[in-house]
């Protein structure tokens, strides 16, 4: 029993004997809390850089080395240790106490030590949305085109290898020979069965998590100790991203169509580091981290990942995805991430890496309109995936819950047997129709009707049948009931498919927002794609709202969220680096980003959904994906090595750190310059200032990448309000002498301001091309006294004209 002061100190009775019996007391509470705290173990990450050794088993050798200085022998290392990272880079993962960790973490050559976190998941008509269409006349489309040669690697929760998504494309040729990567025997998959030249490669990767939750128990908890999939979460992202194409693919009869992925041609392999506890996807880190190693060793091109954490956001090089996405970028590994589903609050985007892609989620263009029809008297329509005519009488949430709050907490007990309720979402509040279903299924009713802000209507799959009306709607419905001497007898009719009806795409109110929590000057997400209600694989095992209850089973199922606009981008870059195999990952990023649009398919801007505004950069990044327009991008901001050690000197890392990081290259400076350059300054297709207090002169430079090696480019500017502009030169003439050239963006504030950012754009065409930047801008100079002088900017502007 733990000695408790207050319950033993009784100071008031001035006793000597009392006093010591305190004393000792504390000392001892707190002695053994010390004691028990650095005992405690967790496992721990130590990150060492680049692998310093060319033979991986040298590398493994000198972690244990390293390790054994916090142990008393080299066994007690080896079996504290869970992974040797030693090929696409150099560290180890192990259980240690917080003392040996932080003596690790103060060892000359570690980089960083920190403990491994717990990631979460973010969870075919939207490549006809995207312009992929497959019967548009061409002999040979687009997505069957290219992506033979490419490898997508998912790290995901696996696959359902039966599915028709891994078949083997007709004429698909052999694996590529660069590939090293093998598929791993596990519960439920035989290599030999479940891989073919489509999925080429199938690992898992199960330590971290079962250091953090325990053995994995496959009986109580439905998982297979397998690359094998049951979440259906990787079957669905892997087959968005390069699944084959299917014929008459449905969710139940709904969204009918061709489905295939991205690249249907591009080779998959899957790395399962996210598992099922409790029906939730958790992705250890120490785990992750394992996938990034196996997967630059076996070769993968393209990275592809639905996870990630929510602020506050570690640093750069104590997580696990950053650390992996930068060593991929330096083997030429594009490396695609989720923005997350934190949506619509500011601030709250994930996975910001300047060396990565974070994707936003929007809508597509259909929806699944479902009328409503009451006392045959008026009708309304939702939305939903209603499939069979459903009747009953209508009552109103108050009549069930308290205060009319459909929280299964609220339950009054009564029965609502044959009844459709109607449930508010601001009542409560009750955070999604998903809470809503559990507690209408707890009083036994018939079906849900769903009243929320117009801006967060999704259509899902439900575990009863749920409608999701607007405000406006619902509050005509309620006014009826009330207004009834009895409940009214209502009338759901199966929902229907509507393509090109609604304005397309709006940005999904759990999207997460910009701007980076911590690298401001990096604009994130970089771009927006699908993720709203989108078809794709489902494991035929597994039920659509993977409740063990639900015993429907399906091939094709529903998801939304940012886990499935990620995949989107996985595919277009897929293809990409297919056409473009010389390509880095930054000028594949910048292609992406500069041929992105703003405008929906009514040609009026893309709105927010969580609001009724207009979407801004750190909804959309540089806009929707336009995978036909970024196959010929025109130009690309390419990033050097230098860019991205100005990134790291910005954010703390000396020269010696960096010559650590950063593989050797002939010629690159890696030391820190004395003089602050801003991270405004790096090559990105962006350009973000997040404190404009006086002038400034930014550098960009752009690559001629079009099939004319002779062209010309004129600039338009659209200026953030009270920011002004100047770009010089205003006319860049590309030659086959000269493929690469910069130019200089000059901003002045004009306005006293704080904290209010302000959004334009730079766009330089050819007459054909058109390569377009987002310009954000937060002028910061409420609390200066003295207006900007006009020479510095004229000095600014002289300085970038005698440079070009």
């Amino acid at each position: 029993m733990l000695f408790n002061p207050k319950q033993t100190c009784d100071f008031s009775m001035g006793d000597m004997a009392t006093y010591l019996q305190c004393f000792w007391g504390l000392f001892l509470s707190l002695s053994l809390y010390f004691i028990q705290s650095e005992s405690t173990s967790h496992v721990y990450v130590v990150y060492l850089g680049r692998s310093q050794f060319h033979d991986p088993l040298v590398t493994s050798k000198s972690h244990i080395q390293l390790l054994s200085n916090v142990f008393s022998s080299e066994e007690e290392a080896k079996q504290s240790m869970l992974y040797s990272y030693k090929h696409g880079f150099s560290g180890f993962s192990a259980k240690l106490n917080s003392t040996q960790a932080t003596t690790l973490a103060n060892t000359k050559g570690v980089i960083s030590v920190f403990r491994s976190k717990v990631l979460k998941l973010h969870t075919t008509r939207s490549w006809d949305f995207l312009g992929l269409t497959l019967y548009s006349g061409e002999v040979t489309p687009l997505q069957l085109t290219y992506g033979d040669d490419v490898v997508v690697g998912v790290f995901d929760t696996g696959v359902w290898p039966e599915s028709e998504s891994f078949k083997e494309e007709q004429g698909l040729g052999p694996i590529p020979s660069s590939w090293k990567g093998k598929c791993v025997k596990g519960e439920d998959f035989e290599p030999k069965m479940d891989c073919n030249r489509k999925l080429i490669g199938a690992r898992y990767y199960l330590q971290g998590f079962e250091q953090e939750f325990g053995s994995l128990n496959t009986s109580g908890n439905p998982e297979y100790r397998s690359a094998r999939d049951f979440l259906g979460h990787g079957t669905h992202t892997a087959s968005t991203a390069v699944g084959s194409m299917v014929k008459n693919a449905s969710f139940l009869d709904f969204a009918l169509g061709t489905a295939r992925g991205g690249a249907p041609r591009a080779r998959l392999a899957v790395y399962k580091v996210c598992w099922g506890k409790n029906l939730d996807g958790n992705c250890a880190e120490a785990d992750i981290l394992a996938a990034f190693d196996d997967a630059l060793h076996d070769g993968v091109n393209i990275i592809s990942a639905s996870f990630g954490s929510d602020p506050p956001l570690t640093p750069f090089f104590s997580s696990s995805a950053d650390i992996g996405s930068f060593h991929a970028m330096q083997l030429g590994v594009s490396s695609v991430f989720s923005a997350g589903n934190a949506g619509p609050d500011p601030s709250l985007v994930g996975n910001v890496a300047p060396w990565t892609i974070s994707v936003a989620a929007s809508s597509i263009d259909r929806v699944f309109p479902t009328e409503i029809v009451i006392d045959s008297n008026f009708s309304v329509m939702g939305e939903s995936l209603i499939t069979n005519e459903i009747n009953g009488r209508l009552v109103s949430a108050f009549s069930y819950f308290a205060d009319g709050a459909c929280l299964m907490e609220n339950w009054n007990k009564r029965v609502a047997k044959r009844k459709i309720i109607l449930c508010f979402s601001n009542r409560g509040p009750v955070p999604s129709a998903g809470i809503a279903q559990a507690a209408v299924l707890a009083a036994s009713g018939s079906g849900l009707i769903f009243v929320e802000p117009p801006t967060m209507q999704i259509a899902d799959v439900d575990i009863i049948p749920t409608v999701r009306v607007d405000v406006g709607q619902g509050n005509k419905i309620q006014i009826y009931i009330a207004q009834s001497s009895q409940n009214p007898v209502v009338k759901i009719l199966p929902s229907k498919t509507a393509i090109g009806k609604s304005p397309a795409p709006v940005v999904a109110s759990f999207s997460s927002r910009g701007p980076s929590p911590i690298s401001p000057d990096i604009l994130k997400p970089d771009v927006t794609a699908p993720g709203v209600t989108i078809l794709a694989a489902w494991p035929a095992k597994t039920s659509p709202t993977l409740l063990p209850f639900d015993d429907r089973r399906v091939n094709w199922n529903f998801q939304s969220g940012t886990s499935m606009s990620c995949p989107h981008v996985s595919g277009v870059v897929a293809l990409l680096k297919s056409a473009h195999p010389d390509w880095s990952p930054a000028a594949i990023r910048s292609a992406v980003m500069t041929t992105a649009y703003t405008r929906d398919n009514t040609f009026d801007s893309i709105l927010a959904g969580g609001s009724r505004k207009v979407s801004d950069p750190f909804d959309i990044g540089a806009g929707h994906i336009h995978p036909s327009k970024a196959m010929d991008p025109g130009l690309v901001y390419d990033m050097k090595t230098r860019d991205y050690i100005i990134f790291l000197c910005n954010i703390g890392y000396n020269k010696n750190q960096i010559n650590m990081l950063v593989l050797p290259s002939t010629g690159t400076d890696t030391s820190c310059s004395h003089v602050h350059q801003t991270n405004s300054n790096i090559n990105y297709p962006s350009i973000t200032v997040s404190n404009l207090q006086s002038t400034m002169t930014i550098k960009r430079t752009v690559r001629n990448v079009g099939r004319k090696t002779t062209a010309i480019y004129f600039v338009s500017i659209v200026k953030p309000h009270g920011v002004e502009v100047l770009i010089w030169p205003r006319i860049l003439i590309f030659s086959c002498f000269k493929e690469e050239l910069s130019y200089f963006v000059t901003l002045k504030p004009l306005k006293k301001s704080q904290g209010r950012y302000d959004f334009g754009e730079i766009v330089w065409s050819d007459g054909f091309h058109k390569v377009r930047s987002p310009l954000v801008v937060l002028v910061n100079n409420s609390n200066d006294d003295d207006d900007d002088d006009p020479s510095v900017f004229a000095s600014n502007i002289t300085a970038a004209s005698s440079s070009i």
